[in-house]
């Protein structure tokens, strides 16, 4: 059941953020920009070959992080697999931070023009990088795990301070070298 809660998270993002990036290329390709809370809220389109919130390293830029995506999208699979039974805030925390890995991967795979963006804030020049649903989802799941980590850690001290020992979370290696009883 826990395994679930991370695929369906992962698999929510992906569809929201590939409806949500056809949308918007499909209605804010010939505008400039459409308010939606005046100035301070817009929605732009933006194609964006650097990572989230506009981060460039040059003409390598999709490369490199097309390639980080695809690893860290292994690794929050493992960090999902190694949660505590019953951890659904780190499986729901890992779930959103690799849908948004996808959803941009996939960006990255199907077009050379970069990641599709299309929110915007700001007030007059004072603009945050123009981002979308992924971004928001790999920085909201980002900061959640986190804060998994950390609730992990305090309860660790507490019971061993009370003299108890939390079990370890699972690791896909001890399933895998699992012996049979003779």
């Amino acid at each position: 059941a826990d395994r679930r809660l991370f695929a369906v998270t992962a698999a929510l993002v992906i569809v929201l953020d590939l409806v949500t990036k056809a949308a918007a290329e499909a209605h804010l390709t010939r505008v400039t920009g459409v308010p939606v809370l005046g100035e301070w809220f817009q929605l732009r389109l933006v194609y964006n070959q650097g990572a989230a919130f506009g981060l460039h390293l040059g003409p390598f830029s999709r490369w490199f992080f097309l390639g980080f995506a695809v690893l860290a999208v292994f690794v929050l699979n493992a960090l999902s697999r190694s949660a505590m039974p019953g951890d659904r805030f780190r499986q729901i925390a890992c779930g959103l931070v690799t849908g948004g890995a996808i959803g941009n991967l996939l960006d990255r795979v199907r077009s050379a023009r970069g990641v599709v963006d299309f929110i915007d804030i700001g007030l007059g020049s004072y603009r945050w990088p123009t981002f979308n649903i992924a971004d928001i989802a790999v920085t909201c799941g980002a900061l959640a795990l986190a804060l998994s980590f950390w609730r992990e850690d305090v309860r660790r001290s507490e019971t061993a301070s009370a003299g108890w020992r939390l079990p370890r979370p699972r690791s896909s290696a001890s399933r895998c070298w699992r012996t049979r009883p003779s």
